[in-house]
């Protein structure tokens, strides 16, 4: 096996070069993953079941094509799999075929909890790495937490209205929403659609091209423009969430080629249109409300390369759910629009809460969304732990 805190430190990419140049077999990171999830996952509730057996048997399929002469993608990275998923799902398959070897199911909500914030298990809630006083979100709660933990570097979820970059931003990670019908919607509405949950955007760009077969978009003519809004024209952001989101932003300009721009940004509240195109009954109010935002996103992007929001207008909540707060109130616009969206670690609030950057590209840009977070790198300076983040999480 791995010594553990080498594998915790290896981004997937980093796995399946080792893997593919024969300096550690697939069977040995698994077995590694296996051993730490064990460990650890008794206090964190990420994972709802694993699948020791199934995940060793695959390691040694990787094994046998690696000494065969093939050289995979993802060769050996252990994955966590939405449970609400599991391994049959589209992306999983494309996955496993890259060479990932998934480990077990990641937690996700009660049937029936509102706005999906939570992780259940039945050991107890989700707890959140960077504070166990928080949730760590949803729906994808438990694959954030296994990624954002060092369980695995990458998992799999899915983002309905910001179930995964919701958990991404509240653990710290990288969550990452292809354009809506690059891949199967999960949903009839097509709301719903696959994502992943990583530590690098080095990582999330690997699984766009082994998950939708894509490699490169059309090259940007011009420095990107990238358009700031802290509200979206509707939202009651919290103002130290909004100042930490733009204090990143501002950072990563000085490093990135990127042009910042604050901009006027007056979208409708997605909310009516949201829930009636979920329940199946969408009626003509619900269609005025999506054309119009539609026209001014086209009109933006007809301007502007990206837009940038906090990912959510509050800090995690704690266990006891999110009140009236709508943690989705910056994310579920682009999954009734379909534009690709992406979460960055933006560091913490004075009171050491978690923020996220959230990141908009037009439809079917997601690699220069990707190309983005690869220049941006990683913004948050590490864990945000102390008495000061359970005390506000209560």
């Amino acid at each position: 096996m791995l010594e553990e805190r080498l594998y915790a430190s290896l981004s997937a990419l980093d796995i399946a070069e080792r893997v593919n140049d024969g300096r550690v077999s697939a069977r040995d990171v698994v077995d590694t993953a296996l051993a730490l999830t064990a460990e650890r996952d008794g206090a964190l509730r990420a994972f709802t079941a694993l699948w020791a057996d199934a995940a060793r048997a695959s390691a040694a399929e990787v094994d046998a094509a690696v000494a065969r002469g093939l050289r995979l993608p993802l060769a050996g990275v252990p994955i966590g799999v939405k449970a609400s998923e599991g391994p049959d799902s589209f992306q999983n398959r494309r996955l496993a075929a890259a060479g990932c070897v998934p480990i077990g199911a990641t937690s996700v909500p009660r049937a029936g909890t509102p706005w999906q914030t939570y992780g259940s298990t039945d050991r107890g809630p989700t707890v959140n790495p960077l504070g166990p006083a928080w949730s760590p979100g949803g729906s994808s709660a438990g694959s954030a937490a296994a990624v954002a933990a060092g369980l695995v570097p990458l998992a799999t979820g899915s983002d309905g209205a910001g179930s995964v970059r919701i958990p991404a931003a509240w653990c710290g990670v990288i969550g990452f929403k292809p354009t809506n019908g690059l891949l199967p919607s999960r949903d009839r509405s097509g709301l719903n659609t696959p994502g992943v949950l990583a530590r690098t955007p080095h990582d999330a760009a690997a699984y766009l091209r082994a998950a939708a077969g894509i490699t490169a978009g059309p090259p940007l003519p011009r420095t990107p423009r990238v358009a700031w809004t802290p509200t979206l024209g509707f939202a009651a952001t919290d103002p130290d969430v909004a100042d930490t989101a733009r204090r990143a932003l501002h950072r990563i300009s000085r490093t990135a080629p990127f042009r910042v721009l604050d901009h006027p940004v007056a979208l409708r509240d997605p909310a009516p249109a949201w829930t009636a195109l979920r329940s199946g009954a969408p009626g003509p109010d619900a269609g005025r409300l999506v054309a119009a935002n539609n026209e001014h996103l086209h009109a933006l992007f007809d301007e502007f390369d990206l837009i940038a929001t906090p990912t959510t207008p509050h800090p995690p909540h704690g266990h006891d759910g999110p009140g009236t707060r709508m943690s989705v109130a910056l994310t579920w616009a682009f999954n009734l629009s379909g534009h690709p969206a992406l979460t960055l670690p933006a560091g913490a609030t004075p009171a050491g809460e978690p923020v996220g950057l959230q990141l908009v590209a037009r439809h079917g840009a997601d690699t220069l969304l990707l190309d983005a977070a690869v220049g941006a790198g990683r913004t948050t300076p590490g864990r945000v732990s102390g008495p000061s983040a359970g005390k506000r999480a209560t």
